[in-house]
């Protein structure tokens, strides 16, 4: 077993006012901690990779198939792999919350789109 603290400088920006932080990844999943502003969008897309996860401060909607589903702390959800998805913070507060990846998702995934 091995231990990562997380980097600052590993800190990417995707969209203004969304922040992610890479965790660790193995050869089967990767994790991510993330940060969206009030107002900020993540636009839609999708992704080969099975995504999961848990907000633990905050709300977060995201947007699937033209319905809106909020998220708030303590609550987790799951998106099926190449199903297209948008997420917002409606809220007035910073959400914050983690990923988990699989397979696993680079670090360089954003800076690709």
């Amino acid at each position: 077993m091995e231990r990562y603290p997380p980097s600052d400088e590993d800190v990417v920006e995707p969209v203004n006012g969304v922040s992610i932080t890479p965790l660790v990844s193995g050869e089967q999943l990767s994790t991510q901690v993330f940060e969206i502003e009030p107002g900020a969008v993540v636009p839609e897309h999708d992704h080969h990779h099975e995504q999961a996860g848990v907000v633990y401060d905050g709300e977060l909607t995201f947007f699937v198939d033209g319905e809106a589903l909020t998220i708030h702390a303590g609550e987790s959800f799951f998106i099926p792999s190449d199903e297209p998805h948008a997420a917002e913070n409606t809220g007035d507060t910073t959400v914050r919350g983690v990923d988990v990846f699989s397979p696993p998702r680079s670090s360089e995934y954003w800076q690709d789109r």
